[in-house]
């Protein structure tokens, strides 16, 4: 008897998820400028009962811990776009409800989109959208994104205009930009944020990074463990900040607000872009 796969192989294996991969390894490259072409069908029909196992345990689990220590901001998104415990989220429900609010939404896509695609995804408010979700017998870890990271952590501050301004702002920048230095400074920037940022509200500091988010062991340790430094929120600290991605992060920032972040990124990409920021010699 074949055994059951639980990362949905024939959703992203046929002939449209190939040729959209084979775009987007390409995209950036002469005839390869068309972000569109690197989406494909989600095909809600090729998940499994234990695939909407998964998601339930991993909703209902997170969701315990969220509803008290995610962004407010996060939860009022997720709210807005109706994600549920009971089913794997439909993109095209989900972006029936983003969509109107601020004209994101979320693109299914075969796989890793290299850096230059993704930004451009993002610049366009279109949100490269893993599909697959983890097998049951992973479901603590991932190493590479699913469906449950990229929709439940990412989205639902999608459909807050302020993030959302601050996110397309974000993927002009990087897509524009080709100096390795600064390219290094935006990955930073959107690991210690958009993955892993912590924000202060109502007086406490809450989680609303997806990789916090999506994550039962390191959301807690976020909020809770001695060994993370929790340092305040500046941009150009941030950028200078290198990371790792194998184990829990020893430091995190942490912001007074989203409008902090969005008139951070506005000045910084409005300097890159008009060539009034320089590289160091050194870099």
């Amino acid at each position: 008897m074949e055994k059951s796969y639980s990362l949905n192989a024939a959703m992203i294996d046929d002939g449209e998820a190939k040729a959209a991969q084979h775009y987007a390894d390409h995209f950036g490259e002469p005839g390869f400028k068309d972000h569109k072409k690197m989406i494909i069908e989600q095909r809600y029909e090729g998940y499994t009962e234990e695939n909407q196992e998964t998601w339930q345990i991993l909703f209902r689990r997170q969701m315990e811990y969220l509803t008290e220590h995610a962004s407010n901001v996060w939860l009022a998104g997720a709210k807005a776009i109706n994600l549920r415990e009971d089913k794997i989220p439909d993109l095209n429900e989900i972006n029936s409800r983003l969509a109107p609010r601020t004209g994101w939404q979320s693109r299914a896509v075969p796989g890793y989109i290299p850096a230059q695609g993704f930004f451009a995804c993002l610049a366009h408010r279109d949100f490269p959208t893993t599909i697959v979700i983890r097998p049951k017998e992973s479901i603590d870890y991932l190493p590479e994104p699913d469906i449950f990271h990229d929709i439940f952590g990412h989205v639902p501050l999608h459909a807050d205009p302020i993030f959302a301004d601050f996110l397309q702002t974000y993927g002009q920048a990087a897509l524009q930009t080709d100096d390795k230095y600064h390219t290094e400074r935006l990955a930073r920037l959107f690991w210690f944020t958009v993955e892993f940022g912590l924000i202060r509200e109502e007086g406490r500091i809450k989680v609303y990074g997806s990789g916090l988010i999506s994550s039962p062991g390191e959301s807690r340790h976020a909020l809770t463990s001695d060994e993370v430094e929790r340092r305040p929120f500046d941009l150009n600290t941030v950028c200078d900040t290198a990371f790792e991605i194998d184990h829990y992060q020893p430091i995190l920032y942490v912001l007074e607000s989203f409008e902090q972040l969005r008139d951070a990124m506005n000045s910084y990409a409005e300097r890159l872009l008009n060539g009034t920021v320089s590289t160091p010699t050194h870099a």
